[in-house]
């Protein structure tokens, strides 16, 4: 499927222009997406996935150049617990925006888990077979390896490169639980919370935290017998609400769905688009992308340090003898972290 970018897709002739058989430049590359073309933009997300040092490189002076020509689509973060229907209803929810409301969608996923399962990921992309195959739409998975953080950094870079490349819908979903929320709500202008029908239970189970994110909520399902129980669980919805006051004055709506039958698709968009014109006429749009942006760059520094840190051949050698010691109650942990530590400031 043209519309399916797996992680598969590195490999040692990436940077080479199959017509020419000659590396591609970076102005190949930044020309490639500017002018909508998916296999560049294809590549350029596999030299942003790639753990290479030349691939880094060349993926930062793509990005800073694609820099200028983003920022002008709607960034929607979908999260939900396993069973919801995340796949089929970004399925049904892009459809609508690329039929009806004439959008490029592009969809991305962080996954935490991706270390453990290699590959799992793409399996629940190719669910969505309609919208993978429609020449407005692109998925991409998350990379198949690495720590949350990183995987989060690099959906962001890969969101300014679609944005470059024309999408103007981009769509990030977690597809594990938990920690990855607040990468994506880090990213986005919109979080969506999909919830169950007689989801009463399911909300004592969802951390706090992840409610006072939410900038609006549906409950998919809501077809056939589940209608009943799905309106119970939007009124257990809108009473979870209340205990989180809002610091933007925007009032998170509850919608009732059904992804399989394309059922209330168009109020959730709505919601999304009333959100938007909240925020830009509040002044808070343009401030929370700054805040996210100042987000990213601490978070970038303190992931480049600790990976530096954690590969030190010093560091490395003294952590191992230092953890003997401490399993020994010879040195507390606080004490060993201190030496450590001035032992990588002072390395050459």
């Amino acid at each position: 499927m043209p519309g399916v970018e797996g992680a598969g897709a590195l490999n040692p002739n990436l940077r080479i222009n199959a017509k020419t058989g000659k590396h591609l430049s970076a102005k190949n590359y930044i020309a490639g997406i500017l002018g909508g073309d998916i296999s560049i933009l294809s590549r350029a997300i596999t030299l942003v996935e790639s753990t290479k040092p030349d691939h880094q490189k060349l993926a930062e002076e793509i990005i800073n150049a694609c820099l200028p020509h983003s920022g002008n689509a709607l960034r929607i973060g979908i999260t939900g617990v396993p069973g919801v229907g995340k796949s089929t209803f970004i399925e049904s929810f892009g459809l609508h925006l690329i039929t009806q409301e004439n959008k490029k969608v592009a969809v991305l996923a962080i996954d935490p888990s991706s270390e453990k399962n290699k590959g799992s990921i793409l399996g629940d992309k190719t669910r969505m077979e309609k919208l993978s195959q429609h020449e407005q739409a692109f998925i991409r998975p998350s990379p198949s390896a690495g720590s949350l953080g990183g995987v989060a950094r690099k959906t962001r870079e890969t969101s300014i490169l679609c944005e470059a490349a024309g999408f103007n819908i981009i769509m990030i979903e977690t597809v594990g639980v938990g920690q990855s929320e607040t990468a994506v709500n880090s990213m986005v202008d919109y979080f969506l919370l999909l919830l169950l029908p007689g989801a009463g239970d399911e909300l004592q189970g969802i951390k706090r935290g992840i409610m006072e994110m939410a900038d609006g909520i549906a409950i998919n399902k809501a077809d056939g017998e589940n209608e009943s129980r799905a309106r119970n669980a939007s009124l257990d919805a809108k009473r979870a609400l209340n205990l989180y006051p809002s610091s933007n004055g925007w009032k998170v709506p509850v919608q009732l769905c059904s992804a399989l039958e394309n059922k209330n698709i168009i109020g959730v968009w709505q919601d999304a688009e009333r959100f938007e014109r909240h925020m830009k006429t509040k002044g808070f749009f343009s401030k929370t992308r700054e805040d996210q942006a100042s987000y990213w760059l601490r978070e970038t520094i303190t992931e480049s340090l600790l990976n530096h840190f954690q590969t030190n051949l010093q560091v490395k050698a003294r952590l191992h003898v230092l953890e003997d010691e401490i399993k020994r109650n010879q040195i507390s942990p606080f004490t060993a972290a201190r030496e450590l530590i001035e032992l990588f400031t002072q390395s050459p």
